[in-house]
């Protein structure tokens, strides 16, 4: 068959991620870099993947399974070509107490009740949420990340002390693990600058390794962590009680996961999609990661998600597509299966460098730059972010920084609500209000007005306002109830059709307009019973 005939065949399959008419096409050249660039990521997995593994307390081929399996139901089904998935440490940790407690056949039942959470919200579409997360929270997840995969290589310089333990390298030894790491990241550095016909980070592994085995270099190697030996995975039904106690007992863990799972891979997603300007889709890769930890439930791995470390080595490496992904999963179960003792040979020194690279491509330094230039809840949210991150892992970061700005720009709306007064002819004192009216500018709203000092007839223009929620409309009956109470006159203008059906007291004093907003309240209210009703 004849490569331009193999091209054609291959570009017929769905790994181009879409139907777009302007997607990759699959040329020869093409086939090779995404073929070259799994084979990186792949080389990469490997150590990432033991690490994880020893962390959550299983045996290294747990680890090793759930990156080939994770990994290959991601990249044919995930929402971006040239995500890469993967055991990680966000979920490792969390995995952890329940190995120790209860066993690694509970750890397989979580994560396919975890898969069928993160299907659940694909199915309902809760990715969309992701849009949620300002760009501050974005800066600070990308820079603690980076710190913590800086962190995460700092355990390669230790070796074991003899006593079960681990100390940190001296001498000699620690010179030449250093030097061959600033090799390969030179070597990361000026290959781009010769050729582009071979990922640079491929370059920098093979050619460190062929020197520390070709001179026989004593440092540490893959081998050195854990034997990677293994056969296929094989169906395995986790073998628990079926009832209510394991439930209970899963459920909790299950649920954290899958929540710690889809917030990282959404964020990686839209990382990849800001690099290679391909839209991503949420729900689609929520669904694929539910599949993805399902499967490797029943086929003895601890699950993963989205790695964006291994991420950003495939898209800077030139994988594009999801033959990539695929490669890199396919590549790594023929390590495990046959290729073990000469993966076991390649020098942590090396990968290492690799990972610094990442380090040095994600860290958004560019941010440094502009902290005194944007607003100081944002630099703080920023800050904050970066250090929860490294303190605890990335989704409970994420949510304190969505919090905090959630709060902040809540304070700031409600700091805006302020009226402007004037008088008619006929003696009416019109309130015209400005800003949002909503839970967190009642107060201030209230604060507005003068009934005891007001003309008998009084007119209040939201105009320039909106009315949000439920005690925005309860703070308007307030309102008319005080000047009720008084004997005099209250009329509200320009508000919504929503308004005129949900208000009680005050509804009765609406003027209509032809210029009346249409816009929709965000809850509604019942008139009957003056509580939140189901809204719409």
């Amino acid at each position: 068959m004849s490569r331009s005939l193999l091209a054609a065949l291959v570009d017929r399959l769905p790994l181009g991620g879409d139907t777009n008419p302007d997607r990759i096409r699959f040329t020869p050249d093409r086939i090779k870099t995404e073929l070259l660039s799994g084979l990186t990521v792949a080389l990469a997995l490997v150590p990432e993947a033991v690490a994880f593994s020893f962390v959550a307390g299983v045996h290294p081929l747990v680890g090793l399974y759930a990156a080939f399996i994770v990994g290959l139901v991601t990249a044919i089904l995930g929402g971006q070509p040239g995500m890469i998935s993967g055991a990680t440490g966000a979920l490792a940790v969390v995995m952890v107490s329940l190995v120790a407690t209860h066993g690694v056949e509970y750890l397989f039942a979580t994560v396919v009740l975890m898969g069928l959470i993160q299907i659940a919200a694909g199915v309902f579409r809760l990715g969309k949420f992701i849009r949620l997360v300002p760009h501050p929270v974005m800066l600070g997840f990308v820079n603690g990340l980076a710190i913590v995969i800086f962190l995460a290589q700092l355990s390669q310089f230790q070796v074991p002390d003899g006593g079960g333990g681990a100390q940190w390298m001296g001498g000699g030894q620690l010179a030449t693990m250093l030097g061959l790491v600033v090799l390969t990241m030179g070597i990361i550095w000026l290959t781009p600058r010769l050729t582009k016909v071979v990922p640079a980070p491929l370059v920098g592994i093979l050619v460190v390794a062929a020197v520390v085995i070709g001179f026989g270099i004593n440092v540490p190697r893959v081998g050195d962590l854990a034997s990677i030996k293994g056969g296929l995975p094989l169906l395995h039904i986790p073998e628990v009680p079926l009832n209510l106690e394991t439930l209970t007992i899963i459920a909790p863990y299950a649920v954290i996961l899958a929540a710690i799972g889809l917030i990282e891979s959404l964020l990686t997603l839209n990382l990849v999609a800001e690099t290679t300007g391909k839209k991503g889709g949420a729900s689609r890769e929520c669904v694929a990661q539910g599949l993805a930890n399902g499967v490797t439930g029943f086929f003895g791995g601890m699950g993963g998600c989205a790695m964006i470390g291994q991420s950003i080595i495939n898209v800077e490496s030139g994988g594009r597509t999801r033959l990539s992904g695929i490669a890199a999963a396919l590549f790594l179960l023929t390590f495990v299966v046959v290729g073990s003792g000469l993966i076991e040979q390649i020098p942590l020194a090396a990968l290492v460098g690799v990972m610094f690279m990442v380090v040095l491509g994600t860290f958004a330094w560019r941010s440094l730059l502009i902290l005194r230039r944007i607003p100081a809840t944002d630099a703080l949210v920023m800050i904050l972010v970066t250090v929860v991150t490294v303190l605890t892992d990335l989704a409970i970061a994420v949510v304190v920084g969505v919090i905090v700005s959630a709060l902040t720009y809540s304070w700031n709306n409600a700091r805006r609500i302020h009226a402007r007064t004037r008088f008619l002819d006929d003696g009416s004192k019109v309130y015209e209000i400005d800003g949002p009216l909503f839970f967190g500018s009642t107060e201030g709203f209230a604060e507005v007005f003068t009934p005891d000092a007001d003309p008998d007839r009084v007119i209040v223009d939201f105009e320039t306002s909106r009315v949000v929620d439920q005690s925005a409309l309860q703070a308007i009956e307030d309102l008319a109830a005080k000047y009720e109470s008084r004997g005099k006159t209250l009329q509200l203008r320009h508000l919504t059709h929503d308004c005129h059906r949900l208000l009680n007291r005050a509804g009765q004093l609406m003027v209509d307009a032809d210029d009346d907003p249409d816009y929709g309240l965000a809850v509604d209210y019942d008139v009957r019973v003056g509580q939140l009703g189901s809204g719409h």
